[in-house]
Order: C-alpha cells, then sequence, then structure tokens
C-alpha cells in the first residue's frame, strides 16, 4: 500500500558543447512541487545561448513499504537525492521516473538505465523522515554460527 505522495516535475537542462563529437549535453538538474493539471506538456523555462532548461511535470513520488530500507540510505547519506530516470528521444532529455530509494535507483542502474541523482529539496527531507521513522525496521543482527571446520579439532591429549 503506498504512502501519501508527492506531485513534482523534473528540470532538465540541454547545454551547448564546444566538443567534436558530441554537440550538446542533457542532465536533470532540479525537481520541484507539481500543481499543473494531468497532462500537461513539457514547456521551457529558460532559454539562453549556452542552455535551455525543460520543466517536465506529471511525475509522483511514491513512498512504499518494501523500499524502506533504500529511503533510510539515501536519507542518511551526506546529500539526500531524488533519482530520475530519464533517455534521450529525439534529440531531447526526457524524464521516465523518479524515486527516493537508493536500491530502486541502483536496481533500475543495474538494469542500464540512465539514473542521476538531483538534491532533494529541504522541505522532502523531512516528509521522507517522518516516514522512514514511522516504517523503517531495521532488520536484527544475526549471530553468526562458526562452521564446524572453524571450531578446531578435538585432539587427544598425548
Amino acid at each position: 500500500m503506498p504512502y501519501p505522495n508527492l506531485a513534482i516535475a523534473v528540470v532538465m537542462e540541454r547545454t551547448q558543447l564546444d566538443n567534436r563529437w558530441q554537440s550538446e549535453k542533457w542532465e536533470p538538474i532540479g525537481v520541484l512541487a507539481d500543481s499543473s493539471g494531468p497532462g500537461s506538456a513539457a514547456r521551457v523555462l529558460r532559454q539562453d545561448s549556452v542552455s535551455t532548461q525543460w520543466l517536465h511535470p506529471g511525475f509522483k513520488l511514491e513512498l512504499f513499504h518494501d523500499e524502506s530500507e533504500g529511503y533510510y540510505l539515501n536519507l542518511y547519506s551526506p546529500q539526500p537525492y531524488v533519482f530520475v530516470n530519464w533517455l534521450e528521444e529525439d534529440g531531447k532529455g526526457v524524464p521516465q521516473s523518479v524515486t527516493v530509494s537508493y536500491n530502486e535507483a541502483a536496481r533500475q542502474m543495474d538494469g542500464g538505465a540512465r539514473v542521476d541523482g538531483v538534491p532533494m529539496p529541504a522541505e522532502w527531507i523531512s516528509w521522507l523522515a517522518e516516514y522512514v521513522e514511522k516504517h523503517y525496521k531495521p532488520e536484527p543482527k544475526k549471530k553468526r554460527s562458526r562452521p564446524p571446520s572453524f571450531k578446531g579439532a578435538k585432539r587427544d591429549a598425548a
């Protein structure tokens, strides 16, 4: 069962490069609360001679109980991130999904997806911390049982 979610938009930036192998670079640079209606199209936020920023609305940041450990790992890292899974389609950087779980982002990258992290807004950190506090229960450490071969041989004293 999902926890209450956040409606968000992803900001992607295209930067012109002075490079003979690559003419431009796309990357996610931020996330914002999204108040646009359903079906809103991507739009240009800012444009100059070097870069263009696009706002991609319509994403939902959902939290799930089985991802609590991934949220915990992200939250207590030096810099919590929102991870953006994105593709380059028809020459444009297009976000596909967002997550705040380290584990989910790692699974996506292991599957070959392009995933970049953007700093998590401060107000979202407290929202995530509240969720983690309620739902994350670290697995108890188990005492390791040493294999019999490690316990030493029984020798007769001669």
